[in-house]
């Protein structure tokens, strides 16, 4: 008891010392509550009044909207139950953009006195995105005009519920102030967002752990707003070859046939060596560089192939590939349309799937070989009215099909793909070719001199009477 006595003795303080201590408690919280405070108004988490202050480089009228909108839990209950959150972050604006423009100048169907009394039905979020939209093409009418002719703009013409819009990749209220806009305007991640497999192949490719000057983003090969369809024409091989300027003369040094392998095979066959690859032919019209195009409206491909498929939908045959070779070339006005093959991989994760240039297959055989894992999967390809390619498999003899042969006239080379029935008739055909000039020669020389025994025979002969020049036995020259 006298221990405890004593313990409590030695912990007792003095009744100053506990005021003292007391008060610094008290003014430690106050100072915590006042920062907190000032980092909520940094954020734009704050009462009208702090919005106000945090905002000194916004209008009159900016500000005065913001005192509602500046609050982080205004929101509006739309028609389909969802919540749409109406939080402008103060600072984040004041530093953008459209900080110029104001609140009325995408907003300029909102009647400030009605605002918030009268109640606008809102279907959903997309909805209201798809709506705003409109706003953003009366500013930025050039980048409208890409975003229309892309493959993201078809997709939402579709009625595709997931093709980019504006605001997927800008925060109209954050969009900050930058030279390099197209760069820098975007949204961090918002390729992924949609293109989550791409992205993680890309990233451990020799492009994506490039640094400095040599890393590259996907606005670098795709474009900003005017993205193209991936299959569509030869542009990203185009890309390719923007940089790599060299190429065709580092390939010259060991690649036979340079230019028809350039022209046959993508780069990512080659490049990502680890993809699989897959023989692609594709319809052109025969007197134009650019792939046949299947007309608005007419989807004419997708219904021809599954009727010519059959219903075990197996792929494609020789037979049914001439017919729908004669399907489209009569729609060609004066013109032909022919398949010209391509070496490709299988899909676009693959095709980001670049390796460094040491790790890029060099080996002839892995193509040129009997049986070669890349003429396995075949497909028949035409590129639909928006760019994207429309795909029918086909069965993968139908490059070993000697009615195949003018299909993919535009692709086989003879020895080169390892097709043996095309390679024995072009050979009995080339040996046709020579066999029967010599063999006509040969019997010439042959019967060179029973010809002109012949003709010495006729030279001789009494024919209808007549004399001959040399003749001496002529009525001209009697006999002695």
């Amino acid at each position: 008891m006298t221990r405890a006595r004593a313990m409590s003795a030695t912990i007792k303080l003095p009744y100053r010392t506990r005021l003292i201590l007391a008060a610094l408690a008290v003014f430690t919280f106050f100072m915590m509550g006042m920062n907190a405070h000032a980092a909520d108004a940094v954020d734009g988490v704050s009462t009208a009044k702090t919005a106000k202050a945090a905002n000194t480089t916004l209008s009159e009228d900016d500000k005065k909207c913001l005192e509602c909108h500046a609050k982080p839990k205004l929101e509006k209950i739309l028609a389909d139950g969802k919540k749409l959150s109406l939080y402008v972050k103060p600072k984040a604006f004041a530093d953008s953009v459209h900080n110029s423009e104001g609140c009325e100048g995408c907003h300029s169907d909102i009647d400030a006195e009605s605002h918030g009394k009268e109640i606008k039905t809102v279907a959903n979020k997309r909805a209201q995105s798809v709506e705003m939209m409109e706003t953003c093409r009366d500013c930025h009418k050039k980048a409208f005009k890409q975003y229309e002719d892309s493959v993201h703009s078809a997709l939402l013409q579709e009625g595709n519920d997931k093709a980019p819009l504006c605001s997927s990749c800008h925060n109209p209220h954050a969009t900050p102030i930058s030279k390099n806009a197209a760069a820098d305007h975007v949204e961090p991640v918002t390729c992924n967002k949609c293109h989550e497999k791409i992205a993680k192949a890309y990233a451990t490719s020799v492009h994506g752990v490039a640094e400095g000057d040599e890393a590259l983003s996907c606005a670098d090969c795709h474009r900003t707003h005017n993205v193209k369809a991936a299959g569509l024409g030869e542009h990203l091989k185009k890309e390719c070859l923007s940089c790599h300027k060299d190429t065709v003369a580092t390939h010259k040094v060991w690649l036979p046939n340079t230019g028809r392998h350039l022209e046959a095979v993508s780069c990512a066959a080659c490049h990502s060596p680890d993809a699989k690859r897959r023989v692609n032919l594709r319809f052109f019209e025969a007197r134009t560089p650019q792939t046949d195009t299947e007309k608005v409206g007419v989807p004419q491909f997708t219904r021809l192939a599954n009727a010519a498929d059959g219903a075990n939908g197996s792929g494609l045959d020789s037979r049914a590939l001439w017919s729908l070779l004669q399907e489209f070339s009569s729609d060609v006005p004066g013109g032909k349309t022919v398949l010209r093959g391509r070496l490709e991989v299988h899909t676009g994760a693959e095709a980001h799937q670049m390796a460094d240039k040491s790790k890029a297959i060099k080996e002839c055989d892995t193509c040129h070989r009997a049986g070669a894992e890349s003429f396995q999967s075949v497909m028949v390809s035409m590129t639909g009215p928006d760019g994207r390619l429309l795909r029918h498999d086909a069965k993968k003899g139908i490059l070993n099909s000697a009615g195949s042969i003018e299909s993919v006239g535009g692709f086989y080379a003879i020895g080169s793909t390892r097709i043996k029935v095309l390679d024995i008739l072009l050979v009995l055909t080339l040996a046709a070719g020579i066999g029967i000039p010599i063999a006509h020669f040969s019997l010439r020389w042959i019967f060179r001199r029973s010809r002109e025994k012949q003709a010495a025979m006729a030279a001789v002969s009494p024919g209808d009477g007549k004399a001959f020049p040399n003749d001496r036995r002529s009525s001209d020259n009697p006999p002695n």
